[in-house]
């Protein structure tokens, strides 16, 4: 058997296996301290509801008609973007090669047109022009019709931006829109269980955490879209784990969580995986002194995760709503330019942050209340926010002061 038909068999099978197995042991005398582990995924998946939940939908559908701000100017910054345009054209491909910061023409093709079908998705929503939704139609059917695998070093990060970007449009358009036909729906259903959820489940322990969260934001899209219970319990589980070792708090002790399943645990190991690091302080995460980028790529997909789940009835915000806060407020300050102290990062941050903090912001202050005076001013400096490209897009439009419930 092939690596990736292992791989994906894994990616299916895997929590499943691991559940049952948990399970038996509670019956199991000789293993009466074990406890089934609780089960995390909802019996009933809610849609639309990855990332955008309807309630959203609609609250930004009323704000742009009314030509309150900033949504306004964001849906029209959207409806400006080339990803909008009616005449876009899709450039699928059967091999999607992406070598460590020197891929194919075809990885920025992928990302750009999954991000284009969310755009086109979005603009149906808020419009209701059918065309928007054809457009988002035939920029997924070209994809499901082509794409067969992932390959080379970033095939994992490749699949969790372009991955995370499918199924959020997939999701908007098969909740609305029957014209999208049931044939054609199974036919991308299958293209992400083939050729993107074996590489956004696989393990990657000791690489840079916003690998994994990504990762695991594009797995519980994909979850939600699919209705998959299995993968969705094995997106929280990774969630739960890498957040704390990604994020640091000084309840974690003088050093922070070693990345879960991996090798790296002394002081030593952990200062380099931490970018010669060996100061921690509240909201510090493990690329803070790499740049701000990265950062804000993981404080993205740990909101967009939790947000999710929120859609689906589960707090993972909760959890983390101390740890989240403080990253958000840690990173805002320094992006914003406040110098940093000789003993962050020897004085030097790249200060790269992109429109990282809406999904955030929204559940914290919006939702429970909580004061983050520098995020929300980081936030207000990028609106209307628009796409990095990658796998975050139009935020502002989607999240800004926009808590509805779940």
């Amino acid at each position: 058997m092939h690596l990736r038909q292992t791989r994906f068999l894994a990616a299916l099978l895997g929590p499943l296996l691991l559940l049952g197995a948990a399970a038996c042991g509670a019956d199991d005398p000789a293993a009466g301290a074990v406890d089934p582990p609780r089960s995390v995924a909802p019996e009933k998946f809610r849609h639309p509801g990855v990332l955008v939940g309807g309630a959203q939908l609609a609250a930004v559908r009323s704000r742009v008609a009314a030509g309150e701000e900033p949504w306004a100017s964001a849906y029209k910054a959207m409806g400006e973007s080339a990803y909008a345009a009616l005449d876009y054209t899709p450039h699928p491909a059967k091999v999607v090669a992406c070598a460590s910061n020197a891929g194919t023409d075809a990885c920025v093709a992928e990302r750009e047109d999954a991000i284009a079908a969310y755009t086109h998705a979005l603009m149906w929503s808020v419009s209701g022009e059918a065309a928007h939704a054809d457009k988002a139609v035939e920029i997924m059917d070209a994809w499901s019709k082509t794409v067969k695998e992932h390959t080379r070093d970033d095939a994992d990060l490749q699949t969790a931006w372009s991955g995370s970007s499918w199924a959020r449009a997939a999701e908007i358009v098969h909740a609305g829109y029957p014209a999208w036909g049931a044939p054609a729906v199974q036919r991308f259903k299958w293209m992400l269980r083939k050729a993107y959820l074996p590489d956004v489940t696989s393990q990657v322990p000791d690489f840079n955490g916003n690998w994994e969260l990504a990762m695991t934001d594009a797995a519980i899209g994909m979850a939600v879209f699919l209705e998959d219970r299995a993968v969705f319990e094995e997106a929280v589980r990774r969630y739960r784990a890498r957040v704390p070792a990604y994020f640091y708090l000084s309840s974690d002790g003088a050093l922070p969580k070693a990345p879960p399943g991996g090798t790296i645990d002394t002081a030593d190991e952990l200062a380099t995986y931490w970018f010669g690091q060996r100061t921690y302080a509240d909201g510090l995460g493990q690329e803070t002194c790499r740049n701000f980028m990265h950062i804000g790529y993981s404080l993205a997909a740990t909101a967009h995760i939790a947000e999710t789940a929120w859609h689906q009835g589960l707090d993972l915000y909760g959890e983390e709503a101390e740890r989240l806060g403080a990253a958000l407020e840690f990173h805002a300050r320094y992006q914003l330019g406040e110098t940093p102290p000789k003993w962050l990062c020897g004085g030097k941050v790249e200060r790269t942050m992109g429109p990282d903090v809406e999904v955030a912001l929204n559940h914290l202050e919006g939702r429970m209340g909580m004061k983050l005076p520098q995020t929300e001013k980081l936030a207000r400096s990028q609106r209307p926010s628009g796409t990095d490209d990658l796998f975050v897009a139009w935020e502002t439009l989607t999240h800004a002061a926009n808590p509805t419930p779940a």
